[in-house]
Parts: structure tokens; C-alpha cells; sequence
């Protein structure tokens, strides 16, 4: 069973920064695109980033350009994720999850494995 495990939620007050880790085998790691998906309270399971497997390219929700930041380190098999200027509205059980394919990254069903989540709380 493939194990995907976040780390690194927690509580900032709004305007911080936080960085979330996923650490998985390598051979998911470096052989599919990883992404980043939230989930708040009463609310569908959205994406926040990812990382193409296929050259690397990276997107984020629109919510979230500009101060959020997704990373690969294949050498250490962790996907990262650093939130700035952290809003309230951020607050949610964040997600690592990986997908074989290279496209529709947005989309919950094209992933094939999940952790199991990591909270973060944005105070204001």
C-alpha cells in the first residue's frame, strides 16, 4: 500500500507562512505529477498546486498564485508546499496526492493515491 504523509500544518496568525511536506516513495515521487488539494469545513475537496511529472511545470488555483510555492525533491522523495501571506480563507485539511497522468491535475479523479492530511488554521 502506498503511503503518502503530509507534515508541517499547524496554526499561523493571517499574514504568516507555512510550509507543508509530503513524503512519499520515489518511485511515486519522481514517476507522477504531485499536487496539492484543500479542503475546508462543508466544502468539496479543491486544488491548490501542482507539479507535472512531465517536465516539471507547475500551476496553482487562482486563490492561491502568487503566494503559494510547490516543490519536488527527488533526491529526498518530498513534495513541498510554502503558503505566504497566509489569509483565513485558507484554512483547511491540506492534501498530497499523486497522479499517473500529466493533465486535468485540477480534477480529484485523476489521482490514484491520497494522504491522509494535514490541517492548517489561518487566525485573523
Amino acid at each position: 500500500q502506498v503511503q503518502l504523509v503530509e507534515s508541517g500544518g499547524g496554526t499561523v496568525q493571517a499574514g504568516g507562512s507555512l510550509g507543508l511536506s509530503c513524503a512519499a516513495p520515489g518511485s511515486i515521487i519522481n514517476q507522477r505529477s504531485m499536487s496539492w488539494f484543500r479542503q475546508a469545513p462543508g466544502k468539496e475537496r479543491d486544488f491548490v498546486a501542482g507539479i507535472n511529472w512531465l517536465g516539471g511545470s507547475t500551476n496553482y488555483a487562482d486563490s492561491v498564485k502568487g503566494r503559494f510555492t510547490i516543490s519536488r525533491d527527488s533526491a529526498k522523495n518530498l513534495v513541498y508546499l510554502l503558503m505566504n501571506s497566509l489569509k483565513p480563507e485558507d484554512t483547511a485539511i491540506y492534501y498530497c496526492a499523486a497522479s499517473p497522468y500529466h493533465s486535468n491535475l485540477d480534477y480529484t479523479r485523476t489521482y490514484d493515491y491520497w494522504g491522509q492530511g494535514t490541517q492548517v488554521i489561518v487566525s485573523s
